[in-house]
């Protein structure tokens, strides 16, 4: 936000309509919100439809940046399953 001035921590004394409109500005410029998942869902999406190794990992649930999975990955792959679970 190179064009506002840093006047955002001045506690006496209000923007102007000239600096919100700066700001407005540089937020429009962002993508933000919806459309920033819309586009984060459909790279996902991209990813596993050519099946590489990262969108194999997102539709196996597993961790997709090289995280061990013997141990310490319960936040990707749930709740654990019992030992008599693993036997059959």
């Amino acid at each position: 936000m190179r064009g506002v001035r840093h006047r955002l921590f001045d506690q006496d004394q209000d923007l102007t309509d000239a600096d919100l409109e700066k700001i407005r500005d540089q937020i429009a410029r962002l993508t933000i919100e919806g459309d920033l998942r819309r586009e984060m869902t459909m790279n996902i999406k991209r990813l596993m439809d050519i099946g590489c190794y990262r969108g194999m990992r997102h539709r196996r649930g597993l961790p997709v940046r090289g995280q061990r999975t013997r141990t310490n990955a319960r936040t990707r792959k749930g709740p654990p399953k019992g030992a008599a679970m693993l036997k059959k």
